[in-house]
């Protein structure tokens, strides 16, 4: 089990979505959250996987030198990739019935990159998830935006929410990758990562 591996370790998300939290709670690992502010300005040049793998390095990358071999952080970034646009998370209720709009009746691609490092090491993987949407009408978009305010998530929608639930047509993929982090593909990174730390 992957809690005797860890032992020894403080094993830090730095993350303040509420659903990475339950995430890695129901995995079973033992873990503290610790909340930076981040500069998340996207180059220009950047598209999809490439995006998402900036801005989860882009956060791990403050916390090197200032954690010891001993801390392990996780972070994370998921993006909603449609039409070669990147679609993050609305600013106000118009900007997530704009988004909502583009993704209705289409495929889209749910991209979380995330990152693991210590004071010697980093490792950063992605996973994608396509999800495609039925046509949405305009009052379905507006009541969900209206009920569920959406402001915190990629793409303006949680797929656990009541818009995924009469929206979301088919997935292929993980599911929980598109709730925030793919925590099977996590938790074997996480292994390996460990166990390379074992060896040197």
């Amino acid at each position: 089990m992957i809690n005797d591996t860890l032992s020894g370790y403080r094993l830090i998300l730095a993350s303040q979505s509420p659903r990475r939290r339950q995430l890695m709670e129901e995995l079973g690992i033992e873990f503290e959250v610790v909340i930076k502010d981040y500069d998340e300005t996207i180059p220009e040049g950047l598209r999809g996987e490439e995006i998402a793998f900036y801005l989860a390095s882009h956060k791990a990358d403050s916390f090197r030198g200032k954690i010891s071999e001993h801390e392990i952080v996780i972070t994370a970034d998921t993006i909603v990739w449609c039409d070669g646009e990147v679609l993050g998370k609305p600013v106000d209720s118009e900007d997530a019935v704009r988004i909502l709009k583009a993704i209705s009746g289409k495929t889209h691609e749910v991209i979380t990159a995330v990152s693991i490092c210590c004071a010697s090491s980093q490792k950063t993987f992605s996973d994608t998830t396509r999800v495609t949407f039925d046509s949405l009408s305009e009052k379905e978009i507006e009541y969900y935006v209206e009920s569920f305010k959406p402001y915190d998530k990629a793409g303006a929608y949680g797929i656990q929410e009541w818009i995924g639930l009469i929206g979301c047509s088919s997935i292929e993929g993980s599911y929980f990758n598109v709730v925030g982090l793919p925590v099977q593909k996590l938790y074997r990174e996480l292994e390996q990562f460990l166990a390379g730390l074992s060896k040197k």
